[in-house]
């Protein structure tokens, strides 16, 4: 009977349709191309393609190192991992509810029946052994499981691009960390090298004061400018050794080994800025994003709950086949006396639950607006941090140009105010003017070329990891 039954069964579920609506991409307007990018050479944008290890592209072993450190040591994605795992056993989960379920039991039992009720001359006492297996399915004739069998499949998708997101987050974290740590690096350097200098230069006009070649007034500004100087150190040392642990963290390193400063490599100046982003560019590109990935498949299992819940407005079947053994002594237990077998059909249908079924229903539309409304807003921010990184990736080259001109030119400045006041031809306020703007614009100078390689660092986070020319070598 079983033989003619679940052939017959099964080709009547997979015959049939899920109910609920099919997925369909929402429709979003996106631009062609990138209109605001700098101009590349012919076919640059045919062959642009994801660049999976960008961070090599600013030619820095050490910064290289530690990506890869936190990639395989950070704590957040370690659970990011963790989560991607169990939604592949939820996946798996909701497979085998599509099919058959196989389930295997034994008994003994021992009683004594009551003598005043009992046939007389039979035994008060009985034993009775069983051995059963059951064989359970239940038909989808609605599509109710098949539609929580692509939630699932969906969820599990969601998970891994958004594993795949946290590590493009954490190296671009650990980029950023990296980069402000060699740009306070040289920052402090900077603060040390004016202080050595200023304190020279009160020591020259304390002998020239005692001398009568000065005035107190100079001496008393020499010691304003040097106290000044000797304040700016320990601040940036604090900023250095705040950054030097945050770095660690994100990188996972262990509490016991967090004061240990990280490695340096190349100085702030020195590392490399990759090439602009080729003109024409096709906004596809941004459909790589593992986020905007990640809210489509949440979208994909929303709209899947709903099918599923409206399934449950609609009949189920459940069919149980039991074939096995019962008898009173173990020894006749498989012989063909004891043999037992049972089928059951049996079909089940809402009539009146209150509402629960519609709440059900309308609790899933609800969760697929809410999908459908977070993947359009993440399409909308992905284009925003494109189109604002792109700006700030030509923007911030403008100004590390314009002063690192006016940082020569103060730097002049400050020669030609040091030879006047040497000679008599001004006073020393003149040299101090020059000596303050001369700092000023160095630290600019450091603050400007960190904003230029934190806007290419934008720009490759927001284009999903980066891209190549057509003349690039794989990363």
């Amino acid at each position: 009977m079983m033989k003619r039954l679940l052939p017959l069964a099964a080709a009547v579920a997979l015959s049939a349709c899920a109910v609920g609506p099919d997925y369909q991409r929402p429709g979003v307007e996106l631009p062609d191309s990138w209109t605001s990018a700098p101009a590349a050479g012919p076919g640059a944008a045919e062959a642009a393609a994801l660049d999976a290890r960008w961070w090599e592209r600013f030619g820095d072993a050490e910064l290289s190192r530690l990506i890869d450190e936190a990639l395989a040591h950070n704590r957040d994605l370690v659970a990011a991992a963790a989560r991607v795992d169990e939604a592949a056993a939820l996946s798996s989960q909701a497979r085998a509810a599509l099919l058959p379920r196989l389930d295997a039991n034994a008994g003994y039992s021992r009683g004594r029946r009551s003598a005043e009720t009992s046939t007389p001359g039979s035994p008060l006492v009985s034993d009775v052994r069983s051995a059963n297996a059951v064989l359970s399915w239940e038909a989808d004739l609605w599509g109710g499981l098949r539609r929580g069998n692509e939630a699932a499949r969906a969820e599990f998708a969601a998970s891994r691009y958004s594993r795949e997101a946290s590590r493009l987050a954490i190296a671009a974290q650990v980029a950023d960390s990296y980069f402000q740590l060699r740009a306070f690096d040289a920052q402090l350097q900077i603060a040390r090298d004016t202080l050595n200098t200023r304190e020279q230069t009160l020591k020259l006009q304390e002998r020239r004061f005692k001398g009568g070649v000065t005035s107190a007034l100079d001496l008393r500004q020499a010691e304003a400018e040097a106290a000044a100087a000797r304040a700016a150190v320990p601040t940036l040392e604090q900023s250095v050794g705040q950054t030097e642990r945050a770095l660690s963290v994100l990188v996972g390193k262990s509490p016991r080994t967090l004061a240990t400063p990280p490695a340096r490599g190349k100085t702030l100046a020195a590392l490399a800025i990759p090439p602009a982003v080729p003109a024409g560019l096709p906004s596809e590109l941004l459909a790589r994003r593992p986020d905007l990935a990640a809210a489509e498949a949440r979208l994909v299992a929303a709209n899947a709950r709903i099918g599923e819940a409206r399934a449950a407005y609609f009949p189920s079947i459940k069919l149980t086949a039991q074939t096995g053994s019962e008898s009173l002594a173990l020894a006749s237990l498989f012989s063909g006396p004891a043999r037992t077998w049972a089928f059951v059909a049996n079909l089940a249908m809402p009539v009146f639950d209150f509402g629960a079924t519609a709440a059900r229903v309308d609790a899933a539309n609800a969760r697929q607006r809410q999908a459908l409304a977070g993947y359009e807003k993440a399409v909308q921010d992905a284009f925003r941090e494109t189109f604002d990184a792109l700006q700030a990736q030509g923007t911030s080259a403008d100004a590390e140009a314009a002063l690192a001109t006016q940082a020569r030119a103060l730097r002049d400045t400050l020669r030609l105010a040091r030879l006047r006041y040497d000679n008599g031809y001004s006073n020393y306020l003149e040299v101090l003017d020059a000596e303050r703007g001369v700092y000023r614009a160095e630290q600019a100078l450091i603050d400007a070329r960190l904003t230029r390689l934190r806007a290419v660092l934008a720009l490759y986070k927001a284009m999903g990891g980066g891209w190549q020319n057509g003349d690039a070598t794989p990363g």
